[in-house]
């Protein structure tokens, strides 16, 4: 068994809570606060938060963890 970990991130629009949302429907779990920042590259706000899973797989870099 192995505890995987993402960090998903989004400019701040309905698409980031839409990204969480889906994480969340397929098993993943909040980790952490989310956090904001200002892109000056991009002239946005982007957000982040972290989820975690635990998978019954052995944890491999190969791994695809959106897949997971």
């Amino acid at each position: 068994m192995s505890k995987l970990y993402r960090l998903l991130t989004e400019e701040d629009t309905s698409a980031f809570c839409h990204k969480v949302s889906d994480a969340l429907s397929k098993g993943w779990e909040l980790y952490g606060d989310p956090a904001y920042a200002f892109d000056a590259n991009g002239n946005v706000m982007r957000c982040a938060q972290a989820v975690t899973k635990e998978v019954e797989a052995d944890y491999s870099p190969d791994m695809k963890l959106g897949q997971q």
